[in-house]
């Protein structure tokens, strides 16, 4: 079970964690942000491909057998 901590304890031990975090600069930030961006359009593409191809596909067959 774990030990109870006062609430003023809590708060000092809160912000020595928060006083550790490194935030990233704005640079940072914007690169990672272009980044994800980049590689959703990329993945929307491929998905569209592929999602083209397996129609074709079966519209193909259903047109072969049909």
């Amino acid at each position: 079970m774990a030990s109870r901590t006062n609430p003023l304890q809590f708060i000092q031990q809160t912000r020595a964690e928060i006083a550790k975090v490194v935030w990233p600069t704005r640079r940072e930030v914007l690169l990672t942000t272009v980044m994800v961006f980049i590689m959703a359009s990329l993945t929307a593409v491929f998905f569209f491909f592929v999602d083209f191809a397996i129609r074709q596909g079966l519209q193909a067959l259903l047109g072969a057998v049909g």
